[in-house]
């Protein structure tokens, strides 16, 4: 459990998984918020979690990242909305229309948080695909691989040891695995998608505090 006053610096030992568990809740709760139109409560959650991951930050600056992040998916939804025909997504208008304004915030988050601009390119690919079709997996894992390269603080994630180096690590796979959960839209989806991300976190927190997996 994070208890107030609690320096996030001290997400050692047994505290890892305690932590990772409710870091992964509020990342699902972010994104349950988002589903439900809810933008602050999205952005509390979001704020949390990147004041976990992205310890280099101050609060100020890891709730300006968690917002560019919530102002993408809201900038998302417009781009559909846009596209609605008769209450159905128009597939070839979706394509067509302009997905710059995502990008730009997710040029932001990656600006405040200090990551590769590939994140931004990646995230917008990978969520222009989730809604028109094709491959968006690959492209957010490759986001994801940028994200936690920023938070462990080495640009060498993944580091395999021995062969497999073509994939993009256990953590960038089970994030785009939460995203195919929450499309489900189910509580036991739900989760599944909260158990999937627990190790993720605690991947991130164990290489904060220089613990061994």
């Amino acid at each position: 459990m994070m208890h107030h006053g609690e320096t996030r610096g001290e997400a050692t030992s047994g505290a890892v998984r305690e932590t990772a568990r409710e870091l992964a809740d509020l990342m699902c709760r972010g994104f349950v918020a988002h589903d439900r139109g809810k933008r602050e409560e999205a952005i509390e959650a979001f704020t949390t979690v990147d004041a976990w991951q992205f310890q280099h930050l101050s609060a100020d600056k890891a709730r300006l990242a968690a917002t560019a992040y919530v102002d993408a998916l809201w900038e998302k939804d417009t781009v559909e909305l846009r596209s609605l025909q008769q209450g159905s997504l128009n597939t070839d208008s979706l394509k067509a229309s302009d997905w710059s304004p995502v990008a730009e915030r997710f040029r932001a988050r990656a600006a405040v948080v200090g990551m590769d601009p590939a994140y931004a390119e990646q995230s917008t690919i990978a969520w222009k695909r989730h809604k028109t079709g094709g491959d968006y997996w690959t492209p957010m894992q490759r986001a994801q691989v940028h994200e936690i390269r920023a938070a462990i603080g080495n640009d060498t994630y993944p580091d395999k040891p021995k062969h497999g180096q073509s994939g993009f690590g256990p953590e960038a796979a089970r994030y785009a695995l939460a995203i195919e959960l929450h499309d489900m839209h189910t509580s036991e989806h739900w989760i599944q998608a909260k158990r999937v991300m627990v190790p993720y976190y605690e991947c991130i927190l164990r290489k904060q505090t220089h613990e061994q997996n």
